[in-house]
C-alpha cells in the first residue's frame, strides 16, 4: 500500500492535532480504547478495568517488560508514566539497551515485546516466530523518530548541509567548519577554522542503519559503506559513543562536534539541528510536521498482520525532512503466555490510539500518519493470547 494517497490528507490532520497539543487541549481522549482493550485472561469474559485518559487496564495487572531501542526510550518513558497513573497495578520496565540487544532479548523470552529501530530481520524473526504459539512475531510501527544532524559550533546558531556535505563530514572527507562545501551552503555564517569532531554510534544501531541507508540514498557517490547497525569499521577517525544519550552528551561537550541522533535528545543537551537537503538547494527545517510528510512518502512493505515500512530517504515530496527512523514494537500476534500477552496488548492499544500518539509532540518525536497508525490499532485489538 503506497502511503501517497493519504499522504496529503494525513499531513493536514496531524498539523491539526499538532494546534490542539500546543493549545493545551483535553479533548483526546481515544474513542476506541474500550473495544480495542485486551481481556483480563485467555478466555475470560471479564472487561478490563477503566484507567483514567482513556486507557485500559488489564485486569489482575502485573510487570511488563520490553527492552530495546534508545530511539525510542523517551516516548516509552512518557507512555510509561500516562499508563502507570491510570493502571496502578501495573508496572512498566524498558531497558534502553539498543535495538540488535532488545530483538535478541525478545527471542530469548527475557521480554514480553522489544523495541527496534528497523523491521525484525527474517533469520531472526524465524527464530522469534517460535515464541508465538499459532501466530507469528510482528513488526508494529509506533514511533517516528526524526534524525537530527545535531552540532556543537560556537557562534552558529543556523546550519545547512546538503546529503553530499553530510556524508564527506562523516567519512571524514571535509574536516574543518569552514571548508569550502559548508561556506557554500552557508554563505551568511560565520564559520570558525574549527576541527570537525564527528560522533557516531558505537553500538550496533538501528539509528545508525537509517542514517547509512539515507546516505547510501542520497549521496551514494560519497557513501560506499553499506546499510549495517554497525558504524563501518572502514572509516578512520571520528569518536564512538554509546546508545543515543552518549552520542548526544558527546557533541554537548565537544567543541566543534556533530552526531547524528534522534531529535528527542537534542533539546535537553542543548544542541541545534542543521537544515537538510537531497538536492543541494532547498534546505528543511526538522519539525514534526515535515518529518511526518515524509513517513507518507514510505510504503508498507510487509505482509498483514506485519506491518513493516519502506521509507523513501531519496523523497522530494515538499516540506519532507528526510532523515528519519521508524521505531517498531516486536510483539507476537499470537500465541503468548496469556498474562504477558494481556499487558502487551493493553500498552500497546494505549501507544498506538490517538491519544497515545498525540503524546509524542511534546517529546520531540511525531506522530503516525492516521492511516498507518489506523492499521497499527487494528493489529494490536488482534492480538491474541495463548494458555
Amino acid at each position: 500500500m503506497k502511503l501517497h494517497r493519504f499522504g496529503r490528507l494525513s499531513v493536514v490532520a496531524l498539523a491539526g492535532s499538532l494546534a490542539l497539543a500546543a493549545c493545551g487541549s483535553d479533548d483526546n481522549s481515544d474513542d476506541n480504547a474500550g473495544s480495542d482493550a485486551p481481556a483480563a485472561t485467555s478466555g475470560s469474559s471479564s472487561a478490563p478495568d477503566a484507567g483514567s485518559g482513556g486507557i485500559a487496564c488489564p485486569a489482575g495487572g502485573g510487570t511488563l517488560n520490553g527492552a530495546g531501542s534508545s530511539a525510542q526510550q523517551n516516548a516509552v518513558s512518557e507512555w510509561t508514566k500516562a499508563f502507570q497513573e491510570a493502571c496502578s497495578d501495573v508496572t512498566i520496565n524498558y531497558n534502553a539497551s539498543g535495538s540488535g540487544a532488545g530483538r535478541q532479548a525478545f527471542i530469548d523470552k527475557q521480554v514480553a515485546w522489544a523495541g527496534s529501530d528497523s523491521a525484525i530481520k527474517e533469520d531472526e524473526k524465524t527464530q522469534a516466530d517460535a515464541n508465538c504459539v499459532g501466530g507469528e512475531a510482528i513488526n508494529l510501527p509506533m514511533v517516528v523518530g526524526p534524525i537530527a544532524v545535531a552540532y556543537n559550533v560556537e557562534g552558529v546558531d543556523e546550519l545547512n548541509l546538503s546529503a553530499a556535505t553530510i556524508a564527506k563530514i562523516f567519512t571524514g572527507q571535509i574536516t574543518k567548519w569552514n571548508a569550502q562545501e559548508i561556506a557554500a551552503e552557508n554563505p551568511d555564517a560565520s564559520l570558525p577554522d574549527t576541527d570537525i569532531v564527528a560522533v557516531h554510534r558505537s553500538d550496533e544501531s538501528g539509528t545508525t542503519q537509517n542514517f547509512a541507508r539515507y546516505l547510501d540514498a542520497t549521496a551514494k557517490d560519497v557513501w560506499t559503506y553499506g546499510t549495517e547497525q554497525q558504524w563501518p569499521a572502514d572509516i578512520k577517525g571520528g569518536q564512538g559513543a554509546n546508545k543515543s544519550a552518549g552520542v548526544a552528551d558527546a557533541v554537548s561537550r565537544t567543541a566543534g562536534a556533530i552526531g547524528y541522533v534522534e531529535y528527542s535528545f537534542v533539546e535537553d543537551a542543548g544542541l541545534s539541528a542543521a537544515n537538510v537537503s537531497n538536492d543541494g538547494e532547498s534546505f528543511v527545517e526538522l519539525t514534526p510536521e515535515n518529518a511526518a510528510a515524509a513517513v507518507a512518502d514510505a510504503e508498507v512493505s510487509g505482509t498483514a498482520p506485519d506491518l513493516a515500512l519502506s521509507l523513501n530517504y531519496a523523497t522530494t515530496a515538499p516540506n519532507a525532512y528526510p532523515i528519519i527512523l521508524v521505531t517498531y514494537e516486536i510483539a507476537c500476534s499470537a500465541g503468548q503466555p496469556a498474562a504477558e500477552a494481556n499487558l502487551v496488548k493493553s500498552f500497546l492499544t494505549y501507544t498506538s490510539s490517538e491519544e497515545g500518539q498525540a503524546l509524542l509532540t511534546e517529546n520531540g518525536y511525531a506522530p503516525l500518519p492516521e492511516e498507518v497508525r489506523s492499521q497499527v490499532a487494528e493489529t494490536v485489538a488482534a492480538i491474541t493470547p495463548g494458555a
